[in-house]
């Protein structure tokens, strides 16, 4: 079996030491029941990079913030996240009917450290391994033609544009009506300011390969609406995770037309 992904642990520990601070963004208390040794020796790597790190914590409140705002008007909504890795939303938020999938030593990883049972909500917890197995085959058992939120954390700027193309058809096809919630960077936001972390990122085996002029322009191509826009530097300052000043963030956000950001995108199918 091949070992968990060193980013697992590396989002999971900066979830970890949010939780521990008084002035909490996510709360995520369940964060430290996945962390190991090995997890622990990833994280020490990134102590001193504080902006990426207040930008993790920050993506992760903003897609927390829209789930919740979701759940408060269809509290039985399934939620399906695809490259879960060591997301706690299930024991945390209040309804959805959740569906993580991932590779399997994630699962194990999970299920031994947070059982399945302790969940507050309906959770179901599908290994899939993505070199090898269909997205769509793990899937197809979900499909449905109700409203489903889906959500790509972490995942697509990992990825070459024809694997997200095959994946949003997949999506459109057993989800005819789905809100899709995933973080996307554009090239001059990669090149300007995330170069350096990226470089650590690549060390642990998770080289940024979507970083597209306009990153949202495939999904828009594909029939998706866009409906929220929330750029994860300004929310990371709005939240305190981050500390600029509003000079700089003006310029900032101008200069990149908030180049890395969590899109919330609407897909209905045609009647």
């Amino acid at each position: 079996m091949k070992p968990i992904s060193n980013t697992a642990f590396y989002c999971c520990g900066v979830r970890m030491q949010d939780a521990a601070d008084e002035n909490s963004i996510c709360h995520d208390i369940y964060a430290k029941e996945f962390m190991d040794g090995r997890g622990f020796s990833i994280l020490t790597s990134f102590f001193d990079e504080k902006k990426p790190n207040a930008g993790a914590i920050a993506r992760h409140r903003i897609i927390d913030d829209f789930i919740s705002q979701e759940l408060i008007n269809q509290p039985d909504i399934p939620v399906i996240l695809v490259g879960a890795g060591f997301d706690s939303r299930a024991f945390r938020l209040n309804g959805g009917n959740w569906i993580e999938l991932d590779e399997p030593q994630v699962i194990s990883h999970k299920n031994k450290r947070l059982p399945v049972e302790k969940s507050k909500n309906k959770l179901q917890r599908i290994s899939i391994d993505f070199d090898k197995e269909s997205l769509e085959d793990k899937l197809r058992p979900f499909a449905t033609d109700q409203q489903v939120i889906i959500v790509f954390e972490g995942v697509f700027i990992y990825l070459n544009e024809d694997i997200i193309q095959e994946m949003i058809l997949t999506l459109k096809h057993l989800f005819p009506r789905h809100k899709l919630a995933c973080e996307l960077m554009s090239r001059t936001f990669h090149k300007k300011y995330f170069r350096t972390i990226g470089y650590k990122f690549g060390e642990l085996g998770a080289g940024l390969k979507y970083t597209p002029k306009k990153p949202s322009k495939l999904f828009i191509e594909a029939g998706y609406q866009l409906a929220e826009k929330h750029s994860i530097i300004s929310k990371a300052i709005e939240f305190g995770s981050l500390k600029q000043s509003k000079i700089l963030l003006k310029t900032l956000l101008n200069t990149l037309e908030n180049g890395f950001s969590i899109y919330i995108f609407s897909y209905k199918a045609l009647d």
